[in-house]
């Protein structure tokens, strides 16, 4: 099998304004037919970092959050920027790998549009404390099909949290809106993108609706 058929880059970017901040995302096919502009949070900069961290922060100032929760992996940076720009030190991470000490960790599963299968969110249950009835802003990168997100919101409720918000640094297509139902109305994010599909056989085009 060559690398021309392996490598799911097509060569194409997609240029989205996140308040302010210019970003050429890489156009990545799921599928022969189907594309998204894949954003790879760690991979942008300090700079990049700090400012989603601002732009959000400013949104949720407020709503006088408690604490941040994120989800691992790249909602790690989101959630890190975003405590502080807030002028807040403690924060959450829910994992996705079984770490010994999360053994007896409350967990959730869920599916990803850009990871296979199904995957278990986990919260350490020592945390629990910094959540239970406090008020929580929970950050990733990137909502799509909206499952991992509704997974963290469902974890961070059994733990006893108050969530009075939802930051993304992107929005994408819109099947997160079902699967979040009346969540969505906690969402804030800094800009949108769409998903792809080939209409020449060659060029990636947003996908109407999308």
């Amino acid at each position: 099998m060559t690398s021309e058929t392996t490598d799911p880059r097509t060569g194409q970017n997609w240029r989205v304004d996140v308040s302010g901040y210019p970003v050429d995302l890489p156009i990545v096919a799921i599928k022969p037919d189907f594309a998204i502009s894949l954003m790879m949070v760690i991979d942008l900069g300090v700079k990049f970092g700090e400012h989603v961290g601002r732009k959000l922060a400013a949104k949720f100032a407020p709503l006088k959050p408690d604490i941040i929760v994120g989800t691992a992996t790249l909602g790690i940076p989101v959630a890190i920027e975003v405590t502080r720009a807030l002028g807040l030190d403690n924060y959450v991470i829910l994992q996705k790998s079984p770490k010994i000490h999360l053994a007896n960790a409350l967990e959730q599963t869920i599916s990803s549009i850009t990871s296979k299968g199904e995957q278990r969110l986990l919260l350490d249950r020592a945390a629990i404390p910094l959540l239970k009835g406090k008020r929580v802003v929970v950050v990733d990168d990137v909502v799509a099909s909206g499952s991992s997100l509704k997974g963290s919101l469902e974890l961070v409720r059994k733990a006893g949290a108050d969530v009075v918000g939802i930051g993304v640094v992107l929005t994408e297509a819109g099947d997160w809106q079902e699967a979040l139902g009346s969540d969505c109305d906690l969402i804030q994010s800094l800009a949108h993108i769409p998903q792809f599909s080939r209409t020449d056989g060659l060029t990636w085009e947003p996908i109407p609706g999308t």
